[in-house]
């Protein structure tokens, strides 16, 4: 089939086949479809949307365009979680160990940086060593070991995803739901899990910033992946301030290294990040119910050994030994800091966060192009939560960059991202709608 043709058709609002969304996508992966041509069917779905049956045949045939991985033999529930994406939304790096710690088995497939958000892979590689892309018989054997593995996608695991990917985040075409649906679960579903939760972001921070929006979305990865027999289930979940206090890349690390040791406790990033965890361990049919899950979330990270096979983790995955113990040591940091100061009294009112996200691109925390390098050391720290107290002249963040002018940029563009009122707004639920199988 002429990919124009199927492209046209798409354009024009009808519905594809099976076999014409097969054919392109056979024609993405092997790269006999152009560029420009991968382009225009994104857009297409874009401005066009698809159908239930239409997003099932996506997914299908992206999943099938590579290895289909199998967990026999594991002796546990295979499990996983995927977020949307957001700014300082580092919760994989700390989720994954402390449910391994629980019983379960998670070979989590992540991706890198979209559009003005962090990926985790990015993170990932600001450790020395840490090979985000091993070979099967490594990434089995890290899971086997750790109980976890934190990898991106081979050549072998959905390979027409990774090349649809990459030109959506150049092409203006991230905030497709049929295309978010089919990259997410085409990639899940290749990884061979028996159950998998997602972390649904909306807020101004999101790719979804209405909440109509933000459900639908958490709607359609739900039936699709229950359909495909996956149990799964969503969150939607704040994303109108970084989750983290931090944005960046190694700065995301260390804040996950603190975490794991128990230094952010009391946080919006807890709440959500031992919440999935309750929430995986009950899909799984490990616990009975989320109370319970939460509880043995929360032994698991106080008790240490959720950093501890976060630490076997690094190793086993080619990162330093000592990791855990001399992880600022091992993580690049810009030269210049930088505060960013409150421009007058008040309360932290509003955050603009889906510019502080593009601000960690503009230092080069992020990419600009599929080919841009990444600057690890480079991003925002220091964040302050919605509601705070401050006085002029008072940090409200921080700014590591490694040079004064980028970092000068960065601290006005930073200071106009937030708004500061005479009165206290009131809290946002950092948790908002559960969805399950309908």
């Amino acid at each position: 089939m002429l990919p124009q043709e199927i492209i046209r058709r798409k354009r024009d609002g009808k519905a594809l086949s099976g076999q014409e969304i097969a054919s392109f996508i056979e024609g993405l992966s092997s790269e006999t479809i152009s560029e420009g041509q991968v382009a225009a069917f994104a857009m297409a779905v874009f401005f066009q949307g698809m159908s239930p049956d239409e997003i099932v045949a996506l997914t299908l045939a992206m999943r099938d365009s590579g290895d289909v991985l199998s967990w026999a033999g594991v002796g546990k529930p295979v499990a996983d979680k995927h977020s949307t994406g957001g700014v300082g939304d580092n919760v994989s790096l700390m989720l994954a160990p402390i449910v391994a710690a629980c019983g379960l088995a998670v070979p989590m497939i992540s991706g890198r940086g979209l559009g003005h958000t962090g990926g985790t892979l990015d993170k990932l590689q600001s450790i020395p060593g840490y090979d985000v892309m091993p070979d099967n018989v490594t990434f089995r054997r890290t899971v086997d070991r750790a109980g976890c593995a934190i990898i991106g996608q081979t050549g072998d695991l959905a390979p027409a995803d990774k090349r649809l990917y990459a030109i959506r985040d150049v092409t203006a075409t991230v905030e497709s739901i049929p295309l978010i649906t089919a990259s997410i679960l085409s990639k899940k579903l290749a990884a061979g899990l028996e159950s998998l939760v997602l972390d649904v972001k909306v807020g101004n921070g999101a790719f979804m910033a209405k909440a109509e929006d933000a459900e639908a979305l958490a709607r359609s990865l739900v039936r699709v992946a229950n359909g495909a027999g996956v149990k799964t289930t969503a969150l939607l979940t704040d994303m109108n301030e970084p989750l983290a206090d931090c944005a960046g890349n190694a700065i995301e690390v260390q804040n996950a290294v603190d975490f794991l040791k128990g230094g952010k406790s009391g946080t919006r990033l807890e709440e959500v990040t031992l919440a999935l965890g309750a929430e995986m361990l009950v899909n799984a049919g490990v616990e009975s119910d989320r109370a319970a899950a939460l509880a043995s979330c929360r032994d698991a990270l106080a008790s240490g050994q959720a950093a501890e096979l976060f630490g076997q983790m690094v190793r086993e995955l080619g990162g330093p030994s000592d990791f855990m113990e001399k992880a600022s040591s091992y993580l690049p940091r810009g030269k210049v800091d930088v505060p960013v100061l409150a421009e007058q009294d008040g309360y932290l009112s509003a955050c603009d966060t889906r510019r502080l996200g593009l601000a960690v691109v503009s230092l080069g925390g992020g990419r600009q192009r599929p080919s841009d390098a990444i600057d690890h050391g480079v991003g925002l720290s220091g964040f302050r939560p919605l509601g705070t107290k401050v006085e002029k002249g008072e940090p409200i963040a921080f700014v590591q960059a490694n040079d004064e002018a980028a970092a000068a940029e960065a601290a006005k563009t930073v200071a106009e991202c937030y708004s500061i009122s005479a009165a206290k707004p009131g809290a946002t639920p950092v948790i908002g709608l559960r969805i399950g199988a309908e």
